[in-house]
């Protein structure tokens, strides 16, 4: 068993590597350094990658033998892409697109 130490020390490690790899980027590109060229372009196309790579999570365990989740999964998805594209803003729609997921899910 692993002792109460032992898990205050992991989490602390885990938690100082987080703070360390979400403030790095700003530590380093910070006044009057810019990012290059490169990571500017990389920038650009990774929110849509993870967005995309999360899409294909969710709708890979959807059973067409349940109609109710199938149903309450496609019309959620479509709820976030027609909302992000009037919106443009990815936390109301991924929000929302919870929020629909999980009242269709309980009366669906």
């Amino acid at each position: 068993m692993i002792s109460a130490t032992h898990s205050i020390l992991l989490i602390a490690v885990s938690a100082l590597i987080t703070l360390l790899t979400r403030a790095l980027p700003f530590l380093l590109f910070s006044g009057k350094r810019r990012m290059p060229a490169w990571l500017e372009r990389l920038a650009d196309k990774i929110p849509p990658a993870i967005i995309a790579v999360l899409v294909v999570y969710c709708v890979r365990s959807v059973s067409p033998a349940a109609p109710g989740e199938l149903a309450a999964t496609f019309l959620s998805l479509a709820v976030v892409v027609l909302l992000h594209l009037w919106k443009r803003n990815t936390l109301l729609s991924i929000a929302a697109g919870t929020i629909l997921y999980m009242a269709l899910s309980r009366v669906l």
